[in-house]
């Protein structure tokens, strides 16, 4: 047991390094590319962000979970998803290649045609790390992951940068990807001791595959579920409308996957240890449940607080319609970091078939209810997709209490007091604040007070998780 939690620990660690690092670089880098492009720029790749995603989760196919739920897996089962991904990237990319013309049609935008054939390469290069990608998760090579991921951040947003600044506008998005998909191929392939061969089996494939097939059914699901409105706004407003949208997603994405990367990193290999032994493994989700709720309320219901004066000071008054997308979405991105805890739980369990209709039911509702709201414009669907993902968190709790006994009041016990502590510090940082005109101070005042008052509201509660976390680092120390 302390070998796992040292584990799990460690794993915490190095996830909050890598999410960190990267989320600080994605930071300095998207204020500096939301200061040289515009809404419209943003709103061309929104509009085809999608299609790769949903390409790459194709090459993918869940096999990274799949071979992570294997006891032991061998040579042979790495070496069998190496060409499996491979072979369907590069279909993949083929495929989309002669639809780039239909996606142009869809989004009344011709220029979409290059674009998306250029932006499509990325998947290419991200089909030739799956397998890598599946050892470093597998062993839990965090540290290895985050120096990749952190490596590939940093040069990928800088020619991002340059190419923007070169008046290259929507093509330095693009390769933006291209570069990032490269460059950390290029280091799972150095970290990892594991070498493919020219010995093509698809049999551990197809084995796989009854598992994996609905991962990547619910992975597909999902990419369409977080770009729903992406999806909507390309085909009824325009690139401009769809550019403010998705840059207001954006800053919310780097903020709630900060939280969701760090315990992603661990939840899976750490639940599926200990499977076969309910009542650890029920006592290690409470405690990942509560350290996710922790950090995430306070981390997004303080980007709400100061989402305007973020916004207009790091990246100019021309986004400020992007804040008031912010000030709802962060209530949705409090609890993403919840529904994936809970999701890793599930395929713990070897449930990848519940997973997937959780999953594709949100997804049908979500457009259902897109194509029923779109007529009273942008605000209401962003209102609707946050009220259904807040709403789909109790589905998922409902679920993990069938198979391992979480009862809501339990789960509720363990969320419910940060989430009220947080929401309690902000609104009193806002009224504490509200007369203060310079925006500079404004933001630093509020970033600072709700940070202290956190904290103390947290050492006056006597939160448990509070004094783990500060025993944790002062040992590193």
């Amino acid at each position: 047991m302390d070998s796992l939690k040292e584990k799990t620990a460690h794993g915490l660690f190095w996830g909050a390094m890598n999410n960190g690092a990267m989320q600080l670089i994605g930071l300095v880098f998207g204020i500096i590319l939301g200061r040289l492009l515009s809404p419209s720029d943003y709103g061309m790749i929104a509009m085809i962000v999608v299609y790769s995603l949903v390409a790459t989760a194709l090459q993918n196919s869940g096999f990274i979970t799949a071979l992570t739920n294997l006891d032991a897996p061998t040579d042979n089962d790495y070496n069998s998803v190496f060409w499996f991904n491979v072979s369907v990237g590069t279909a993949m990319y083929v495929i989309l290649f002669f639809c780039a013309p239909l996606i142009a049609a869809y989004n009344h935008t011709p220029a979409l045609i290059g674009l998306s054939r250029y932006a499509f390469l990325s998947i290419l290069f991200a089909s030739l790390s799956t397998a890598q990608s599946a050892y470093l998760f597998k062993n839990m090579m965090v540290k290895q992951r985050a120096k990749s991921g952190i490596v590939a951040t940093l040069v990928s947003s800088t020619v991002g940068v340059v190419m923007a600044f070169m008046g290259f506008s929507y093509w330095a998005l693009a390769t933006q990807t291209i570069a990032y998909n490269v460059i950390n191929t290029l280091l799972f392939w150095h970290y990892s001791p594991w070498r493919p061969n020219l010995h093509i089996d698809f049999g551990p494939v197809r084995r796989m595959f009854r598992f994996s097939c609905k991962l990547l059914a619910t992975t597909i699901t999902t990419h369409v579920n977080n770009n729903v409105l992406n999806i909507m706004l390309g085909h009824y407003f325009t690139s401009h409308d769809t550019g403010n949208y998705n840059q207001a997603y954006q800053w919310n994405f780097k903020c709630f996957s900060l939280i969701q990367g760090m315990v992603d990193s661990v939840a899976q290999p750490v639940l599926v240890d200990l499977r076969d032994d309910p009542e650890r493994q029920v006592n290690a989700l409470r405690k990942l449940v509560r350290f996710t709720s922790f950090l995430s309320f306070p981390l997004l219901l303080g980007f709400g607080l100061v989402a305007r004066e973020f916004i207009v000071l790091a990246i100019g008054a021309k986004w400020l319609i992007s804040a008031g997308y912010i000030q709802m979405l962060c209530l949705s991105g409090a609890v993403m970091p919840l529904c994936s805890l809970l999701s890793s739980l599930i395929i713990s369990k070897g449930r990848s078939g519940t997973y997937f209709w959780i999953t594709f039911t949100l997804g049908v509702v979500q457009i259902l209810t897109m194509v029923v709201l779109w007529r009273w414009g942008i605000h209401r669907m962003v209102m609707a997709y946050v009220v259904l993902n807040v709403l789909w968190l109790f589905i998922w709790q409902y679920v993990v209490r069938t198979l391992i006994g979480y009862r809501i009041l339990d789960f509720l016990l363990d969320i419910v007091p940060f989430a009220l502590a947080a929401g309690g510090v902000m609104v009193a940082t806002h009224f504490a604040t509200r007369s203060i005109d310079s925006l500079w101070l404004l933001l630093l005042s509020r970033m600072a007070m709700a940070a202290a008052l956190y904290y103390v509201v947290m050492r006056l509660a006597g939160a448990q998780i509070l004094k783990e976390m500060m025993a944790f680092l002062h040992r590193k120390k």
